[in-house]
């Protein structure tokens, strides 16, 4: 993906600290408040790229991150974990004080990365983030959070991430009606524990309150605390295993919340392309998240 020649790239020294990052997101939330409430709607982007150089990997960050994610033990990094790598600097992006939306409840819609090889360990990183793509959705405002990763000038991981500010309009939504859900012939189960949010947590740095505790999650109308998106996505990744290659695509869509603790019946399988993966809930045959892995 190519950077919009409107953005100014800013070089920061070092990758953002996420619990800064988020106090910085509650301090602008009061100011979006008033905003709504005059009836603005939200304004445009900020015209800036993030840029953090000379990113090293700590091995036992990456081991933490395959324990939990059910990842195998090597040099390779997941998909997922590069994600996470990346994380910090898209969300100082929406941290800013000239960013329309709210960083925090902001629920993640959707996901898609490009892995065209695979980045090891001992690799250095060179990381890139920006924003683009305000639009509408039936339930607020959507943007997209663009994140590259190169190693020696060569781009080996890009990933776009889609978000959701609820009740933030700029406009109306061309989104049709939804289609009806039928659920796939299962291949397994995800049984989650209460505390799934704070361990993915602690080896992504993602401490966004929805995702924490009841209470924290309550306070940003949800009924329990829910699931990372990318939580939900690394496992179907992981489910799928080494058949996916070390390049590939990996797109995922997310429906709705896995509220923790919670159970989440799972279908992954090889089809004529890849793997198409889909996670729901049985009781109520309403899907969690789809989405694909296709070898490059």
């Amino acid at each position: 993906m190519t950077l919009p020649t409107t953005l100014r790239t800013v070089t920061l020294p070092d990758v953002p600290g996420l619990g800064g990052v988020y106090a910085r997101g509650a301090a602008s939330a009061g100011r979006l408040a008033v905003t709504r409430r005059v009836g603005r709607a939200p304004a445009g982007l900020p015209e800036v790229a993030y840029e953090v150089r000379g990113v090293d990997v700590d091995p036992t960050h990456l081991t933490d991150y395959q324990h939990l994610l059910g990842e195998p033990g090597s040099d390779v990094l997941p998909a997922g974990f590069v994600h996470v790598l990346a994380f910090p600097l898209a969300t100082a992006l929406m941290a800013r004080t000239d960013f329309p939306l709210s960083l925090l409840g902001m629920v993640h819609l959707s996901n898609v990365v490009t892995q065209r090889r695979a980045v090891r360990l001992g690799e250095v990183l060179d990381v890139r983030a920006w924003a683009q793509d305000l639009r509408p959705h039936r339930s607020g405002t959507q943007v997209d959070l663009v994140t590259e990763v190169s190693v020696a000038g060569e781009l080996v991981w890009t990933g776009t991430s889609t978000y959701l500010s609820k009740g933030d309009s700029n406009g109306e939504s061309d989104a049709g009606p939804r289609e009806e859900f039928v659920a796939p012939v299962p291949t397994g189960q995800w049984r989650l524990a209460g505390d799934v949010g704070r361990r993915y947590a602690a080896v992504s740095g993602d401490r966004n309150p929805i995702h924490l505790s009841a209470l924290s999650a309550k306070a940003l109308g949800f009924p329990r605390a829910i699931a990372h998106g990318m939580y939900t996505a690394a496992r179907a990744l992981a489910d799928v295993g080494a058949a996916r290659g070390e390049a590939f695509d990996w797109s995922v869509e997310f429906a709705k919340p896995v509220l923790l603790p919670g159970t989440v019946t799972v279908r992954v399988a090889a089809d004529d392309e890849g793997f198409a993966f889909t996670g729901w809930d049985a009781k109520r045959t309403r899907p969690y998240l789809t989405g694909r892995v296709d070898p490059l």
